[in-house]
C-alpha cells in the first residue's frame, strides 16, 4: 500500500472486470476509498473482496451509467459513504455485435451509443456538478485507440463510440478546466481481457495474432492500463488537460 491517492474517494464504473476491476484495485493500493460500480452486483463484489483481501476499502454500486438517475445515484451514494468524490474513472462499455456498418442493427447501435457516449456523458455530467461544486477533482475516461486513431473492418460502430468519447473529453475538459475539473482520456490498444478474444480462440493463437498484428509483439495488460489511468489521475499530471493517452504497443505510432 502506498499513499499518493490517500484520503481521496475515487469512483470507478465498469469494475467488476478487466481494465475496471485492475485500476479499482490500484487505486485502493495507492490509499483510495473506492466506489466500484457495474451493473452486475456479483462481479463488483468480488472486486470488493479483493480490494478489502488486501486492506483497502471500497464500496460496491449497482447501477447502468446509461440510465440518468443511476448516474446521479452513482456519485450521491459515492459521496454520502465517502464524503466527496475527487477521481472518477469512466470505464464502463460495451463491444456490441461485429460487422459492416451497413449489416449493423438498429438495436446494437443503440445500445452501443446509449453505454458507451451516453453513458459516459451522464457519469460525467453528475461527476463534474458535485467537483465544481466541491473544490474541483480528475476524471479519465477510456476510449479506445479504435475510432479517433484507428478503424477495423466491422468494429464500426464500437470505433464511432469511442471516437465520440474522445471528443467529448477534449470538449469537457475545455469546458470545465475553470471550474477546478480535469479530465483526460485513455485510449488502450488491444488488452489481454475476454473483449479482445475472437470467439473460439484459444490462449495460443491469440497470442499468436498478437505477435502478428502489435508492433510490441503482444496484447497490453490491464496493469499497464491500470497504471496510466493513475497518472492521469494523480497531481504528477496537474498541466494535463484533455489529452487522449494512446497505450497499443505501438499500433497506431
Amino acid at each position: 500500500m502506498t499513499t499518493r491517492f490517500a484520503d481521496r474517494s475515487v469512483l470507478v464504473t465498469g469494475a467488476g472486470s478487466g481494465i475496471g476491476r485492475a485500476t479499482a484495485l490500484a487505486f485502493a493500493r495507492e490509499g483510495a476509498r473506492v466506489a466500484v460500480a457495474g451493473r452486475t452486483a456479483s462481479s463488483l463484489a468480488e472486486t470488493v473482496r479483493l480490494i478489502e483481501e488486501e486492506g483497502g476499502k471500497a464500496l460496491a454500486v449497482v447501477g447502468d451509467v446509461a440510465d440518468g438517475q443511476d448516474a446521479a445515484r452513482l456519485v450521491r451514494t459515492t459521496v454520502e459513504q465517502f464524503g466527496g468524490l475527487d477521481v472518477a474513472v469512466n470505464n464502463a462499455g460495451i463491444l456490441g455485435t461485429p460487422g459492416p456498418i451497413a449489416d449493423t442493427d438498429e438495436q446494437d447501435w443503440q445500445r452501443l451509443i446509449d453505454t458507451n457516449l451516453t453513458g459516459t456523458w451522464l457519469a460525467m455530467k453528475h461527476q463534474i456538478t458535485h467537483m465544481r461544486a466541491n473544490g474541483g477533482g480528475a476524471i479519465v475516461n477510456i476510449s479506445s485507440n479504435l475510432g479517433t486513431h484507428l478503424r477495423l473492418a466491422d468494429l464500426g460502430a464500437y470505433a464511432v463510440t469511442k471516437a465520440a468519447v474522445a471528443t467529448l473529453t477534449r470538449a469537457a475538459a475545455r469546458d470545465h478546466i475553470a471550474d477546478g475539473v480535469r479530465i483526460n482520456s485513455v485510449s488502450p490498444g488491444p488488452v489481454d481481457t475476454t473483449m479482445s478474444s475472437r470467439p473460439g480462440e484459444n490462449a495460443t493463437e491469440k497470442a499468436d495474432r498478437m505477435r502478428a498484428q502489435v508492433p510490441a509483439g503482444r496484447a497490453g495488460t490491464v496493469e499497464e492500463i491500470a497504471a496510466a489511468v493513475l497518472h492521469l489521475a494523480s497531481p504528477e499530471s496537474a498541466f494535463t488537460v484533455g489529452a487522449d493517452l494512446v497505450l497499443d504497443g505501438g499500433i497506431t505510432a
